[in-house]
């Protein structure tokens, strides 16, 4: 049976962990056919983590530290080959995300059971969690069969806060319940309240007064009307709760995500922020002292999906040379034509269609695709993209691995499990385009079609490739720009074999680098970096 339990930041979803056919039925009502689910077990006795040892590898006492704080983030870890729970939770994955009671009524149920148990966001998927019983009942009667409630108020809603383990230490993914919100001081004076409304993909949204910050917990894809709804009560909560009325506001530069639609409607001064230079300034100030982050140059990868550019085409495998405010783009990777608008982000086939297009090689599809080349041909709604994360749902479904998904980064997270450890001293070209290096993907493609090599050595060495010319590039500015570090930003790096290799190699050659820590790496963290960005031209130093 699966069962709603109403949490501090609302609802969550649960049923037995090993038990497949209330798990199936859990993703069928729910319409998750593939994301992970969440795990809880008990924390109890002398080892509070013995039940999670019986999950996932547990050697870093930092990933303890994180499991066992107050704020009780759901922690994604290396998966124990004799987990008892169903291959449902996390299907072709080899992590699981394991997170200990967050409240007490939830670690009363976690002693009775005595198991682990599923516990997802109570919502329909893509929408923010549900807080209110009888919405909760309204919109979750034909997913759960049984009610667990109480009668105090959530006034404001928040998902679960999610980490990764990547070189070493848990990374923020998420913010939500416990660490959110986040508040800090900037190294500026603001001479007026300012709201930074995030991105479209995983929304956060921040506010700015004097030297002072505050960053809300995820509120997540902005297309549904119930997620509007929250962006907007969010943002209403924030300036009630601190006593603050905005009075500028700051948002992405594309013009089509509903959070620069809105903000364009206020009727306030808006200022515009390029996705990928406010992904370098969320990760300049993230981890490091402030007031020396502004000083050191620093050389900022900004790897994802797709992100608006300054030329209107989608960026997404930027290289930034500069410091929060001043950031020059050095170096990207070669267009390719993207074709379907935001339906690329979970058809994988459109971006391996682009790359054999490109090319002039034969892709094999259906009728459908047939037509989706002519339109490709005649330039029809396919726009120019140098997007990283695009070659990752490519090569994903050039091997073979996926062609459609459910939920945004399932490619890269299903070629990402499957890849082997391959030590290869390859990079890929790169050639000066007017002061713009211009990363050439091309050796991907040929090399993902090779199909002398098994998949998992190819997928390994996709990795690889990658990594090693971020490590050559590193090499070349360090030498020529006087480079202080070398950091890594953007939905792409939340892939722990990518990052890690590239680290490795970073640190080999004594090069200094930074990864995000404490604000995602995804656009969670755009609204933080978007203030960044807007205070470092705007602000007073402190």
């Amino acid at each position: 049976r699966i069962l709603a339990v109403k949490g501090v930041g609302g609802f969550h979803l649960m049923c037995d962990a090993a038990n497949e056919l209330a798990v199936i039925r859990l993703r069928k009502n729910k319409h998750r056919p593939h994301k992970p689910l969440a795990l809880m077990v008990p924390a109890q006795g002398e080892d509070q983590l013995q039940a999670v040892r019986e999950l996932v590898d547990l050697d870093d006492p930092s990933v303890e530290q994180d499991l066992l704080d107050q704020s009780r983030p759901i922690v994604l870890l290396p998966r124990n080959s004799q987990a008892p729970v169903c291959n449902e939770i996390a299907p072709d994955l080899n992590e699981l995300g394991v997170m200990l009671p967050p409240s007490p009524l939830h670690q009363l149920l976690a002693q009775s059971f005595g198991k682990p148990q599923v516990a997802t966001s109570g919502n329909i998927s893509g929408e923010p969690v549900l807080t209110d019983d009888q919405e909760a009942e309204t919109r979750l009667g034909e997913v759960v069969e049984g009610w667990l409630t109480h009668n105090r108020q959530i006034v404001r809603p928040a998902d679960d806060s999610v980490k990764r383990l990547i070189n070493g230490r848990p990374r923020m993914i998420r913010l939500g319940r416990g660490t959110a919100p986040v508040e800090g001081t900037l190294p500026f004076q603001l001479d007026q309240p300012v709201l930074a409304v995030g991105g479209h993909m995983k929304n956060t949204v921040a506010l700015a007064w004097g030297n002072r910050y505050v960053i809300s917990p995820h509120i997540g894809e902005l297309s549904a009307m119930r997620s509007m709804e929250i962006f907007q009560q969010v943002i209403a909560d924030l300036q009630q709760l601190y006593q603050v009325q905005v009075e500028s506001i700051v948002c992405d530069l594309h013009p089509h995500y509903a959070s620069s639609r809105w903000a364009h409607e206020q009727g306030l001064p808006c200022h515009e922020v390029q996705h990928h230079r406010a992904h370098a300034s969320a990760l300049a100030m993230d981890n490091s002292a402030q007031s020396i982050a502004l000083q050191e140059k620093g050389l900022v990868f900004t790897w994802d999906g797709v992100g608006y550019g300054d030329d209107g085409s989608l960026w997404g495998g930027e290289t930034f040379v500069g410091r929060p405010g001043y950031w020059q783009r050095v170096a990207t990777f070669r267009d390719f034509r993207l074709l379907g608008g935001d339906r690329v982000a979970y058809e994988p086939w459109r971006s391996s269609a682009a790359l054999h297009w490109e090319l002039e090689e034969p892709y094999a599809g259906n009728e459908n695709e047939k037509l989706a080349h002519a339109a490709w041909q005649s330039g029809l709604n396919s726009i120019p993209s140098s997007a990283v994360g695009r070659l990752f749902d490519a090569a994903a479904a050039i091997l073979d691995i996926v062609h459609t998904t459910s939920h945004e980064g399932e490619a890269p997270m299903r070629l990402e499990a499957i890849a082997e450890q391959i030590d290869t001293p390859d990079s890929l070209p790169f050639h000066d385009e007017g002061g713009l290096l211009r990363i050439d993907w091309q050796p991907i493609f040929y090399a993902m079609k090779d199909n002398s090599r098994p998949v998992e050595h190819r997928a390994g060495y996709f990795h690889s490739l990658l990594a090693n010319t971020v490590a050559r590039m590193a090499q070349h500015y360090v030498e020529t720009e006087q480079i202080a570090y070398v950091g890594l930003s953007g939905g792409v790096f939340q892939n722990r074999r990518l990052t890690e290799l590239i680290a490795t190699q970073l640190q080999a050659l004594g090069i200094r680098y930074r990864l995000s820590e404490n604000i995602p790496a995804n656009d969670g963290g755009i609204s933080y970096g978007q203030l960044i960005e807007y205070a470092a031209i705007h602000g007073k130093d402190n």
